[in-house]
């Protein structure tokens, strides 16, 4: 029973999304490579607060929509609360606890860094967490869930680790974090396809809800093309970035899939792909700007 009830606080944590804290941190820590610039206690601390983050955040999600009612209606995998599994207030001290793990981790890079700045960033990223399911509005119920994951899992979370190593965020880190924002937007949103017929049922106003199946995907299809854009912009200053495109034969297949899928449940292999995309983009792209 024991072995069953740490399985569940497991599949809780959602481990698949956690490539999309991982990709970020990857590719500002490139950037303070190719400054000379790398600190790998920062590197670790850095890491420390995007994976809390991440996992305090679906933590925080299958709280709120556990309570809300909204998870009766879900497609995928049972979440803890809405299933029952386990007390809604020990999934809300669950994300509490992960994110009072990233604000420590945080705190002790302000410390280190001398960068106060860093606190009001903080501050915002984990209202940005706790906000897009839980509170009386909240912003992933409103179609806002994409924009604001580009921004903190994409430009925030490259930019703040290029910037607390060096000192200053480098021009390249904005377009790499752009192309780590565009995979966890596209994460987010093909969940959302999946979703969006029981979404529609539960009140829950999502991007995919508002503007239709159709142009869903077609905006998905965006997201994974707009990396290799960036790639190809960044080509003409690191020679190696065109390497990247190798890792374009995956987007491709994942293309594919969401477009043949007929049914919700074909989505979610999509879903474990998109992030195996954004780590091999992340782990090519920050080897071809570190060296």
């Amino acid at each position: 029973m024991k072995g069953d009830h740490v399985a569940l606080w497991i599949a809780g944590a959602r481990l698949r999304t956690l490539p999309l804290a991982v990709t970020p941190v990857l590719l500002g820590s490139a950037s303070a490579v190719f400054a000379r610039a790398f600190d790998g206690l920062l590197c670790a601390l850095a890491l420390i607060v995007a994976i809390a983050l991440q996992v305090g955040v679906n933590y925080a999600n299958d709280y709120s929509d556990g309570v809300r009612g909204t998870d009766d209606f879900r497609v995928g995998p049972a979440r803890l609360t809405g299933s029952g599994a386990v007390e809604p207030r020990l999934v809300k001290r669950a994300a509490l606890v992960s994110f009072a793990l990233a604000v420590a981790s945080g705190g002790l890079i302000i410390v280190l860094t001398g960068l106060w700045w860093l606190a009001v960033v903080g501050v915002l990223a984990v209202a940005a967490a706790w906000l897009y399911t839980g509170g009386s509005r909240p912003y992933g119920y409103a179609g806002l869930g994409e924009v604001v994951v580009f921004v903190f899992f994409g430009l925030v979370a490259t930019a703040g680790t290029a910037a607390i190593m060096i000192g200053e965020v480098p021009f390249e880190a904005w377009f790499t974090g752009s192309g780590a924002g565009f995979f966890a937007s596209a994460v987010l949103l093909v969940n959302n396809i999946r979703d969006e017929e029981t979404d529609c049922q539960a009140g829950k106003k999502t991007l995919a809800v508002r503007v239709g199946r159709k142009p869903a995907i077609a905006l998905l299809i965006f997201f994974l093309v707009m990396p290799y854009i960036i790639v190809g912009a960044l080509s003409f200053l690191f020679f190696f970035a065109p390497v990247v495109f190798i890792t374009s034969v995956l987007t491709g297949v994942i293309v594919v899939n969401v477009v043949s899928a007929k049914a919700p449940r074909e989505l979610i292999t999509a879903l474990g792909l998109i992030t195996m995309n954004a780590l091999l983009y992340a782990m090519g792209l920050g080897l071809a700007i570190a060296f």
